[in-house]
């Protein structure tokens, strides 16, 4: 995986990646670090590629809700507990709106 700056790629397009090496992933960081994966495409059908990799962000990003679930301690709920707090939830969006 290499990586390059955004500014370089703003700068210099397609240059500023090189030479395409097979599956190479490239990262486009700023200055707040990464930013974007660049990704080659494959031959073949870009339909199903472009599913997996939506597929494989979806997958990425539950990964990261659960994690964080863990950490609030709120993975262990039951779902008389999670409608309780939706309800909750519900309520004070409402009362906020009238307001």
């Amino acid at each position: 995986m290499r990586q390059v700056p955004l500014r370089e790629f703003r700068t210099r397009g397609v240059k500023a990646l090189g030479p395409a090496e097979g599956q190479d992933l490239i990262v486009l960081s700023g200055r707040q670090g990464p930013a974007f994966f660049l990704i080659p495409v494959l031959a073949g059908d870009l339909e199903a590629q472009g599913r997996e990799l939506l597929r494989a962000q979806a997958k990425a990003n539950l990964r990261a809700w659960q994690a964080r679930a863990r950490e609030l301690g709120v993975d262990q709920m039951s779902p008389l507990e999670i409608e309780a707090e939706i309800k909750a939830a519900r309520l004070e969006r409402h009362r906020k709106a009238k307001a």
